[in-house]
């Protein structure tokens, strides 16, 4: 029977571990100086060498070569712990044996000596799995063992760890392994093998794994029973169920363009295909940050596991989207991925995040549309008025006579309301017009609207970025400027945080006060007529009702 890939090309010494060598090159200086602890944690992603480690360091510890070159690989210890029959390598998987009798079993011939090697060694996989009870049965252990023994944790999740168990170990963590030196050992393996592959197809192997190692070399095997004489990258694609570079691209220049339309058949088309929907959405996340990294750093430098092809189109995209756009992106995109399970329409996840990227977030329009009537406008603070008479007239009062403004917001205008919200397209393009596409993807983020007679306000969620944008004096003067055409009449806009926009007094002041009026004060006219509140004269001492 043929021996899996991964199976055949684990690492067996200290110079096979693969992007590793903060972990290696310490373990080596331990084995040199003598100071090898009595416990270690290894921690990390899955398939990026951690139980491989444990064996490796196991062989160094029981190796009879010269004392420079150990693990040797050679010696009759070093075979008999690749071969898997040596004695004294106990290998435990936590995940199958976590009650807290395995531990005392454990902890029972712990004591015993070694029968081949000069030490003991227990490598206790999925160590998190662990139940309490056999965490605490194995502290003492764990702190205190024989000196002919060593453990070695393994695990996915160290979070999971007892603090004590933490404090006992020395602990090094395995970091995911980057594409660029996956590839390069997937491209030692096929050449071994006698595989033809082409680098192209190498490449979309080690970005599919993730950083691990043994999914890269699993996928390779995979590869090699297709059938083909050379394992090429629309091999890889059909088996993955990804799509091409060029189509991932094409999505994002669509983004760039917002071309809504170009973005909706491209996804049909890929539907068609039987690509993977989230495969192709996770390509798409990636992309964006390739972009969003030009855009923060403008150093291509760290794409280098991408195609001068990919990073000239990525340097392209980077300049027709505005930061607020690839960030919001990344985001919705990001949301998408996990909403693709399937379903009645499977694509339609990817279809509303690609509108929504586009067209803006679709609550903004959900409360622009609400009633805005069904919002109670505030009474008017009685404090701030005289108190009102048996039998009110409701009489007119000159507005000079008004020692004080009331300070209620301004009542709402539910018919300007709608009318924005029916030209809110139209808005956005002439925002872009004359501002650009960042300030016009600023104003996409806004949650909710409110009108008053002469003030609008715009709420931008939890939005501080775009919120500042346009409240830049300069850009809040023509925004200003634009809805005042679709509104009819001179506006003073106001930008605030929050999911819900409400109008204060010192809109509507900033505007009226503007304005020269020797009619009643409409305010104070209000309060009288419906308030029946009376406005006391200081110059006369005398009230007028």
């Amino acid at each position: 029977m043929a021996q899996a890939l991964y199976r055949k090309w684990r690492s067996q010494t200290f110079d096979q571990v693969v992007g590793q060598e903060h972990v290696t090159q310490t373990l080596r200086n331990a084995l040199r100086d003598d100071r090898v602890a009595h416990a270690y944690l290894f921690s990390g992603p899955r398939g990026t060498g951690k139980t491989s480690t444990a064996r490796i360091l196991a062989k160094a510890l029981n190796c009879t070569g010269p004392e420079g070159e150990r693990p040797c690989d050679v010696c009759p210890t070093c075979v008999a712990i690749s071969e898997g029959r040596m004695l004294d390598l106990i290998e435990i998987d936590a995940a199958s044996n976590n009650s807290v009798d395995d531990i005392r079993e454990l902890r029972d011939k712990v004591g015993f000596r070694p029968s081949e090697g000069s030490y003991k060694i227990y490598i206790i996989d999925e160590v998190h799995m662990l139940s309490n009870s056999a965490f605490n049965a194995l502290l003492k252990t764990l702190e205190e063992p024989p000196p002919h023994a060593r453990f070695i944790l393994a695990t996915t999740e160290p979070h999971k760890i007892p603090a004590t168990v933490h404090s006992r170990c020395q602990r090094f963590d395995f970091r995911r392994i980057p594409v660029v030196e996956i590839a390069s050992h997937l491209r030692h393996i096929a050449s071994e093998e006698n595989v033809q592959a082409e680098e192209a197809a190498l490449t979309a192997i080690a970005r599919s794994a993730q950083g691990c190692m043994r999914d890269a070399i699993s996928l390779l095997d995979q590869m090699t029973s297709y059938g083909a004489e050379a394992i090429s990258l629309a091999q890889v694609h059909q088996v993955l169920g990804s799509v091409a570079s060029e189509s991932v691209g094409g999505f994002v220049d669509a983004l760039a363009e917002q071309d809504v339309a170009g973005g909706l058949q491209l996804i049909h088309k890929l539907l068609l295909d039987g690509a993977s929907l989230q495969e192709f959405t996770t390509q798409v996340v990636e992309h964006l940050r390739g972009v969003m990294l030009l855009q923060m750093t403008g150093e291509s430098g760290l794409l280098d596991d991408r195609s001068p092809e990919t990073v000239k189109r990525m340097e392209s995209q980077a300049k027709r989207l505005t930061q607020p756009q690839t960030l919001y992106a990344l985001k919705r995109f990001g949301e998408a991925i996990g909403e693709l399970k399937g379903g009645h329409q499977p694509q339609l996840p990817l279809e509303l995040a690609l509108v929504e990227v586009v067209r803006g977030p679709a609550t903004a329009v959900v409360q622009m549309a609400a009633p805005l009537s069904a919002q109670p406008v505030p009474a008017q603070p009685a404090a701030t008025l005289a108190p009102a008479a048996s039998t009110p007239a409701q009489t007119k009062a000159p507005a000079t006579e008004a020692k004080s403004e009331p300070t209620a917001p301004v009542p709402l205008d539910q018919a300007a309301v709608g009318k924005l919200r029916d030209q809110w397209n139209d808005v956005l393009a002439a925002v872009r017009e004359r501002l650009g596409m960042k300030h016009q993807a600023a104003l996409r983020a806004v949650r909710d609207i409110a009108i008053g007679e002469n003030a609008i306000a715009l709420s931008f969620g939890n939005n501080k970025f775009a919120k500042d944008m346009i409240s830049d004096p300069e850009t809040l003067t023509l925004v200003s400027t634009i809805l005042a055409q679709f509104v009819g009449r001179q506006v003073v806009v106001e930008c605030l945080e929050g999911e819900t926009a409400t109008l204060s007094a010192a809109a509507g002041r900033a505007v009226r006060d503007e304005r020269k009026s020797d009619g009643p004060d409409p305010l104070l006219e209000f309060a009288v007529s419906e308030l029946g509140a009376q406005v006391k004269d200081e110059k006369k001492g005398k009230r007028k009702t």
